[in-house]
Parts: C-alpha cells; sequence; structure tokens
C-alpha cells in the first residue's frame, strides 16, 4: 500500500474562485492480495472533508454524505429529531420544490436512500456515472439550502409519516419494543443511548419547525460532514465539482466529540415486559461492553460468537439443540460511546424464564471450563476476513467503509487496522475479556412476556430509573443564526446529464451435460466465486398434497443440517473456517442452493458442498426440532399483520386448493403432519440432476466450470414429472367486498388489493409492458399512490404496486400499511388512483420520467456476483436470447402514451381486484360498512370465520 500525507495545495481551479482544498492524502493499492480501497482525501477551507474512490469495473458512481449526528445529540424530552430531520431532508430545497429530489435521482436511473442511527445520518445515491454533477448539486442544496424550504404543512406530513413508521416498525411488530425497554434500563436516565433513535411519539407531538431549524443549523454544517465519492469517476473532476458546489457553503458551529463515562451497573436489574404481539416470552441480558474501535471489541466480538453466535456455540449445543429453547444468541454491540454485550433466549412455551437465566449463568460457566479453541479463533477471523472481501463487490460498499471510518476515526484506511485487529485476537485475548465484561458482572435481566404468561418473568422488578441529578446538555441552540451562502451560477439549473455511459451486460458462456443446463460468467474484480443451483421441484410438488404444504421448506431446512460425515455444527466449523457459505431456499418449482467463497478456497467448499448434496444425514432429533421450531414461528407470524395479509390474501385469489394460495412455510397443522419419511422420499424422488440449472460467477477457469459439472453429474439421474396446477379461480367477485383478518389494537392496517391472473413471465412479451406501465402508478417513490398516501397525507410509511409473475402465474398487488384512523379513506384514495389511471392512463410528462428512469438504470445491475449470477441465470431459466435487454430498451423507448393507457384498460381493473386488510376490526370496520362494503371476516390462514 502506498500512502502520501503532506497537505498538498492543488492545482488551482476552474470552478469557482473559494480558497482551494488541501490534499491530506492519497493510498493506492500495491498488491492484488491486499484488503484496501483506495482513495484520496480531501479538507476544504470551511471544513467539509471530501474522499474519493475510483473504481472503473461498472459505469456508476455512488455519492455519501454522512453527517456526524444521530440520536445521541438529542436529549430527554427531544427524542426522534435526527431521523425525523432525515425525512424533511428528502421534502426539497429553495432550488428545487417538493418531491422533486426522488423524481431526479429516479430519473437519473439511479437509486437512493438516507438512514439514522445513534451515532450518525448519512444520505447516499447509486446513479449511472453521467450523472454525478447532478448529485453533487442535490446535496450540496441540502446541506446549504434547505432551511427557508421547511414549512409547516411539510413539517406536520413527516411527522405523521414517521409516526407511521413507528407503528409498522416497532409499536405494531412483535419484540418491536424490546430494544427500547432494554436501553432506558441499561443506560443511565438521559443518556442519549437511552432511547431508540425512532423516538417517543410524545416528543414528536412536541416538536416544532423552530427546533427542526435549529437542528439543522447545529448539525448539519460542511465542518460536520464526509463527503465520499466512488465508482466510474476521475478525481481530479470530482474535486473541481464539489468546490464548485459545496465551496461557498458557510462552516457550522464547531462541533465536539462527545465523550461520557461508560454505564455503571452495580447489581442485577430484573425488568419485565408484555408484549401484546408476541406469541412467545423471551429473555433478553444484557452487560455493559466497550464503545466501537476499543481495543477489545474484536475479542468481545468472538466471544459473542463462540457463546452463541451459531450451530457450533455453546448456546445452541445447550438450548437450540436439546429443544430447551426455540433460539438462542449472543453478541457484542458496538456504538460510538458505549457498547453492550447481550444474550437473547426464546424458550419453549411454558418455560418460566428464571430456568432460562440458570441456563445462561450455565452456558457462561460452560465457556469459562471449555476455554477457546483453534476452530474458535479461525472461523471467526476466516469470516471477518471473507466479509471484508464480499462488501467491496459493491462500490456503495467501499464507499460506506470509507464514510464510515473517516466519520468515527478521522482514517478511511481503517479497514487495515480493523483486519490486523481481528487477526491478532488471541485465545488469551478472549478469557480476558470475558473476565473483565461478562464474568458475574451484573446484566439488565429483561423478561418480555406475552399475554397471560406475566407469571413466567425470571423475576419480579427491582429497578427503578432514577431521573434526580439529569442535567439536559447545552448544544448551543441558541442565537443560531442562517447565513445563506453565495454562489457565482445559477444554482436553480438542474446541471445536465454527460453522455450517456456504455453499459455492457455480463458476458457468459452457456453448456449442456446430461440434462444439467450450466451458464457461467467469468470476473476478476475480486476474488471470490458465486454459485447458484436450481433442482426441479419446489412448492409445486406439494400440490400433489396440500394436506402436508411446508415439505419443501422443511425440506431445505433438513439439508443445512447434520450429513453422513459430519454434525451441522462440524460443517458450521469448516464453512466459517474458509469464509464461505451454503444454503438452500424454495422457488415455485426448484429447490435452489447459493453457494459464495473466496477464490482461494473454492475446492475445498465444493468439497462441502458436495457432501451437503450427496450425504444429507435426515435424523430424528433433528426433524422434530425443526418441527418444532417450523410451528412454534408460524404461531408467532400470525402477530404480524403484514404477514397475516399476504397469507390471507393468497388464500383469497388462489382457492384452498391451489398451491399458491397457501404460505412456503405451510401451516400448523400441515407442518404436524409432515414426517421424516416424507423428508426422505423428497429427497430420493426430487433431488435429481435431471433438468439442473447450475449458474457460476467469479474468478473461474474454464477447468474449474468443467470440474464443477463433473461434481453435480454425481447427483442421482431420478426423472421428474411436477404436478399440474389448477385452472384459477373465476373473477366473478361480490361487488363492494372486504376480507378482513383481525388483529386487536394494531396500529396500522395492512392493506393487499389486486388479483392472481394467468399473465407470466416474459421478459419482452406483455408482462415487461405492464411493468413499465405501472412505474407511474406504484412503481417508484414518486408514484401516485406513494405521494397521495405517504407525501400528500402521511397515512403510510411506504405504498406501492406491482406486478409479479413466475412460470404458471401472474398478479397485480397494491400493498401498503396505513394507519388505523385513515383506513376507510385511504381505500376510496387507493380506489380512485387506480380506477383514475385505468381511465385517463399516464401524462406525457409520466412516460418522458418512465423512459429515462428504466433505461438508464441498467447500469446499476450487473455489480455484484449474485447480481450477475441472477441476471444469467434468469437468461438459462427462461432461455433468452443473449440480447434480450436490448429488445427490452428498444420496447422501451417506443411505448406510446396509447399502448401504456391500454394495458392500463386492460389490467388496472378494480372490478376485478379482491380487497384483503389486516387490522384492528373494532377501529376500522364501521368506517368501511358507511362505505358500503360487506365484510367476510377471514381467520389468520385466511380462512372464512364462521
Amino acid at each position: 500500500m502506498e500512502k502520501t500525507s503532506a497537505f498538498l495545495l492543488l492545482i488551482a481551479s476552474q470552478s469557482i474562485g473559494f480558497s482551494q482544498p488541501k490534499l491530506v492524502e492519497k493510498v493506492t493499492k500495491t498488491s492484488t492480495s491486499e484488503i484496501v480501497i483506495p482513495y484520496e482525501k480531501y479538507v476544504y477551507p470551511n471544513g467539509l472533508t471530501l474522499l474519493v474512490h475510483e473504481d472503473h469495473s461498472d459505469p456508476i458512481c455512488h455519492v455519501d454524505v454522512t453527517y456526524h449526528v444521530g440520536s445521541a445529540r438529542e436529549e430527554i424530552g427531544k427524542s426522534g429529531f435526527a431521523h425525523f430531520f432525515e425525512h424533511m431532508v428528502f421534502k426539497g430545497t429553495e432550488s428545487f420544490p417538493t418531491e422533486q429530489h426522488f423524481k431526479i435521482i429516479t430519473e437519473a436511473g439511479g437509486t437512493l436512500n438516507g438512514s439514522t442511527n445513534r451515532d450518525r445520518t448519512n444520505y447516499f445515491e447509486t446513479v449511472p456515472n453521467n450523472q454525478l454533477e447532478k448529485m453533487l448539486w442535490l446535496e450540496s442544496d441540502r446541506m446549504g439550502f434547505l432551511y427557508n424550504a421547511v414549512t409547516q404543512k411539510k413539517f406536520e406530513i413527516q411527522r405523521a409519516t414517521v409516526k407511521n413508521e413507528r407503528g409498522q416498525n416497532y409499536d405494531n411488530r412483535p419484540y418491536g419494543l424490546v430494544q427500547e425497554t432494554l436501553s432506558k434500563n441499561l443506560f443511565p436516565y438521559g443518556h442519549p443511548y437511552s432511547w431508540l433513535t425512532i423516538g417517543y411519539v410524545e416528543d414528536l407531538n412536541r416538536g416544532n419547525v423552530q427546533d427542526l431549524n435549529n437542528f439543522f443549523l447545529r448539525w448539519y454544517g460542511p465542518n460536520n460532514a464526509v463527503l465520499t465519492v466512488g465508482g466510474d469517476v476521475k478525481t481530479s473532476e470530482v474535486v473541481k465539482l464539489v468546490e464548485k458546489y459545496f465551496g461557498a457553503i458557510p462552516a457550522g458551529p464547531k462541533v465536539e466529540k462527545t465523550i461520557l463515562p461508560q454505564p455503571i451497573i452495580e447489581k442485577d436489574r430484573y425488568v419485565k415486559m408484555v408484549d401484546g404481539y408476541a406469541k412467545l416470552p423471551m429473555l433478553n441480558c444484557a452487560m455493559v461492553g466497550v464503545p466501537s474501535f476499543h481495543q477489545d471489541e474484536a475479542a468481545l466480538d468472538c466471544l459473542g460468537d463462540i457463546i452463541g453466535g451459531g450451530n457450533s456455540s455453546i448456546l445452541y449445543q445447550r438450548l437450540v439443540k436439546s429443544q430447551k429453547a426455540l433460539r438462542a444468541n449472543s453478541y457484542h454491540m458496538g456504538n460510538e460511546l458505549a457498547g453492550s454485550f447481550q444474550i437473547v433466549v426464546m424458550p419453549q412455551m411454558g418455560t418460566p424464564l428464571s430456568e432460562m437465566e440458570k441456563e445462561i449463568r450455565a452456558a457462561l460457566a460452560e465457556f469459562e471450563k471449555r476455554g477457546v479453541t483453534d476452530d474458535d479463533l479461525a472461523k471467526f477471523k476466516k469470516s471477518a476476513e471473507a466479509q471484508k472481501i464480499f462488501q467491496l463487490e459493491y462500490v456503495s460498499g467501499k464507499v460506506s467503509q470509507l464514510a464510515y471510518f473517516e466519520t468515527f476515526t478521522g482514517n478511511p484506511n481503517y479497514i487495515k487496522t480493523d483486519l490486523k485487529q481481528i487477526q491478532s485476537v488471541t485465545k488469551e485475548d478472549i478469557m480476558r475479556v470475558y473476565n473483565k465484561y461478562v464474568k458475574n458482572k451484573p446484566m439488565v435481566i429483561l423478561s418480555v412476556l406475552t399475554k397471560g404468561t406475566e407469571q413466567l418473568a425470571a423475576a419480579e422488578n427491582n429497578y427503578t430509573i432514577d431521573s434526580s441529578g439529569y442535567k439536559a446538555p447545552n448544544y448551543g441552540y441558541s442565537g443560531l443564526k442562517y447565513t445563506k451562502a453565495k454562489d457565482n451560477f445559477d444554482r436553480s439549473k438542474v446541471p445536465a446529464a454527460g453522455p450517456n455511459p456504455s453499459i455492457k451486460v455480463p458476458a457468459f458462456t452457456k453448456s449442456e451435460s446430461e440434462g444439467i443446463k450450466m451458464i457461467a460468467s467469468k470476473t476478476d474484480e475480486i476474488p471470490t466465486v458465486v454459485i447458484v443451483l436450481g433442482l426441479k421441484g419446489g412448492k409445486l410438488v406439494e400440490q400433489n398434497n396440500l394436506e402436508k404444504v411446508g415439505l419443501t421448506s422443511f425440506f431445505t431446512e433438513m439439508m443445512e443440517e447434520d450429513t453422513k460425515l459430519h454434525s451441522a455444527e462440524e460443517m458450521d466449523i469448516l464453512l466459517e473456517k474458509l469464509g464461505s457459505s451454503i444454503s438452500f431456499d424454495v422457488e415455485e418449482n426448484e429447490v435452489r442452493v447459493f453457494v459464495q467463497c473466496l477464490k482461494a478456497n473454492l475446492n475445498a467448499t465444493l468439497n462441502l458442498l458436495e457432501e451437503r448434496l450427496l450425504s444429507p444425514k435426515f435424523s430424528q432429533e433433528t426433524f422434530d426440532r425443526i418441527k418444532n421450531q417450523t410451528i412454534e414461528g408460524i404461531k408467532n407470524s400470525k402477530s404480524r399483520a403484514a404477514n397475516v395479509a399476504s397469507v390471507a390474501y393468497s388464500k383469497i385469489n388462489y382457492g384452498k386448493d391451489h398451491v399458491f394460495g397457501w404460505p412456503s412455510s405451510g401451516t400448523e397443522a400441515s407442518v404436524s403432519k409432515i414426517t421424516l419419511q416424507d423428508i426422505e422420499n423428497y429427497y430420493k424422488d426430487y433431488f435429481s440432476q435431471v433438468g439442473m440449472d447450475a449458474v457460476v460467477v467469479g474468478d473461474v477457469s474454464e477447468t474449474e466450470i468443467t470440474g464443477i459439472l463433473g461434481r453435480l453429474k454425481k447427483l442421482p439421474k431420478t426423472p421428474i414429472t411436477l404436478p399440474k396446477l389448477p385452472v384459477l379461480a373465476s373473477m366473478n367477485l361480490p361487488s363492494k367486498t372486504i376480507y378482513l383478518v383481525n388483529i386487536p389494537k394494531a396500529a396500522q392496517t395492512e392493506f393487499r388489493i389486486g388479483y392472481a391472473s394467468n399473465l407470466v413471465y416474459d421478459a419482452t412479451g406483455e408482462y415487461y409492458k405492464c411493468g413499465l406501465m405501472n412505474f407511474p402508478l406504484g412503481g417508484a417513490f414518486n408514484s401516485r399512490v406513494n405521494l397521495n398516501l405517504r407525501e400528500d397525507k402521511g397515512w403510510t410509511y411506504g405504498a406501492r404496486s406491482g406486478f409479479g409473475a413466475g412460470d404458471y402465474s401472474g398478479n397485480f398487488t397494491f400493498s401498503s400499511g396505513i394507519k388505523s384512523a385513515a383506513t376507510d379513506s385511504a381505500l376510496v384514495e387507493v380506489i380512485k388512483e387506480m380506477e383514475n389511471y385505468a381511465k385517463t392512463g399516464i401524462t406525457s410528462e409520466e412516460l418522458g420520467f418512465l423512459k429515462n428512469a428504466i433505461g438508464q438504470s441498467d447500469a446499476r445491475k450487473y455489480e455484484s456476483g449474485f447480481q450477475k449470477a441472477g441476471f444469467i441465470g434468469n437468461i438459462l431459466q427462461h432461455n433468452l436470447p443473449a440480447g434480450f435487454v436490448d429488445e427490452q430498451n428498444k420496447i422501451l423507448s417506443q411505448m406510446t402514451q396509447a399502448e401504456i393507457n391500454q394495458l392500463a384498460a386492460k389490467w388496472i381493473n378494480t372490478a376485478n381486484m379482491r380487497i384483503v386488510l389486516a387490522g384492528d376490526k373494532e377501529k376500522i370496520a364501521p368506517g368501511l360498512e358507511k362505505l358500503g362494503y360487506q365484510i367476510i371476516e377471514l381467520d389468520a390462514e385466511g380462512e372464512v370465520k364462521l
């Protein structure tokens, strides 16, 4: 690695006359084996730090602006402001109005988002490389010209949106409030980690526009930001563009690093909470850990892995494999100011949590006696190294790493130090941190209880939060003034895009041998290999025996367990020591196998893959454990409104005599009927090379590809005949009917509106065209339904519609989680938007937006190994011509308003749509009935309640 540090002055900029930025350092990669992200680092006179990473492998670029402010800069009574402000930053500036930010980036073929955690807020977008200047214009405008654009109306809408987000992700979800309860009992009153980033609703309610503006003025200055640009860019051009767009923005108030004393727990704190949505109790024990980048962090991470990090961990062996618990894990979680070491156990129903506490303490004693093994260290270190390498597949991953390390350490190249610390961990280090942070240390012992199981708590509450002595921090909000930047160019003009990038779809080779079809693409950007196998069968085979729906999903879980040569725990160790992964999943007509590994460990990984495929061991003990876990998981899913709505929607659309009408995981009744013999029969009848699809992507030679094919030929040649599916039910529906699943006290109503159809997958036919047609209706952030329900009304965190299809059927579905009080009004709006679109069709502006957005998005599609595998795998599975993407682009470019309108009139027909809602019947039924709807109540499995 070459590093230059000298605060070198740049050549005079040609953009504008501000003081010139300084080059702080330049890091380059000097060997192919070195794990490093090359970059140049600049600091501008206003304090802005710029990092630039050049990666010319794909014609895209990624822009990230990270502000060193998160919920840790909040105070009691004003929680949630950092996250709230993140929402407001997307709502337009002085230069471009509301809703334009998403539209501009989507139309540019890009994707974007933002996120807030305890310690930072970041905004990011990935776009074709010709759109870079536009992105810098947008981000600079948000940094320097947002203040006067924050209106009361925008404020109120986004406040409602954040409340819906809290309802959807926390209040209305099983175990959604566990970390909130844990945090306020682990950290002292007033500590900024004692509340969640989402904040409290009452705090959001009392906030006002001035509070939000003060937050912006205090923390959103260039001196508190790191701008990172990566991808197919030229550093010299980026530096000039950043000077042009960001150089005039004045520095904000000085931001000091927050330093707080580490929390102290003097004795065990027993706390209990009742979770109205959970179906199973849970015990969560938390101890004080260390902050991020602490010298003991890596050893604590490894300790968490040994105690509860996988199949070979102590907790898994003691509790899960023995069927005392359905889940048991441990981990260390570090943040900037503090960390925690947590142990989580979900026992079998009816088990007192005091027994689980004893088991946890016994597991820690077992670790102390057992010590640290060579395998423990080897798998932790290699897995960590592999994760770092896999992250380098994406330019967004590399940019995020640089931004993260610069924000919190001041050293973008900290990846080298990070890996060194991980690789330097010793057995003695792990035992030392165990003794220092875990052994006999007081804990917060949180009993999470379901209704009616309060007696199962580990102990009665013995801790009261002490608010005395709290003094709110003085963050310097008084007297803040907005100073508007003065540019010497017209900021209101959207920068023009450069020439369209030359997009190269992955090159590939195809072959077929003895029933196996293979497609492969060689890429040596990073030393990794991805393999995806498709074995005929899948969910479709269950059509012949619907009483045992869920069999294929059950089978795939069994395939990840013991083999005849190694236990699941041993396989776990062997894979992690290689930094590899092998997993199974269920598709409509396939069981898929996903393999990812480092190139250096390809053969060793293939040996383990071959063992998994050819020598599974289906033991009764493992079967019983997975059956129990699956049934309890299904029970627990019945309290999640989103899951319940989707299950009921499938049943209503396909009917109970069609396998697609049932969830892939099955039902409590169907899984109970599955036997070990059924698992063995599935393997015998359907695990065959006949009809197999094999996809290989990565740094592989023709010889290695041939070797992979040879291994696959060892599978049996069992002929496979898939069942025929019944004809879909007719669309003759009772008018004005709603199918309702009652979720008492649900804060939101989950909507599923649409229908199943015979519109199957076609890359260049009517299915593809329907996807284009839906884009302005519900396929983008700026779609009609999302702008109406989220941005105009503030009723939801997000709303969408879309067409989906496989080889056998398709569907059109609108979905959203809507706040309960707006259920009836939202239904009116959704139906109105669909009917208006079907009647009047697309506007010329929407058509132009569609063509630009879809036409330029191809640049982002082929970046990672799994992305490439998905693309060429689709070619193989559907026998597509090599140039089908060119054909799609031709269809897109020639699409007319008339053609879109004909498709909308044909396929967006509300008379054919079934309406399924999952929410609180008591709250929402009266309003729906006033609209003239007949309500048919369903149970959690989509069956009509008698």
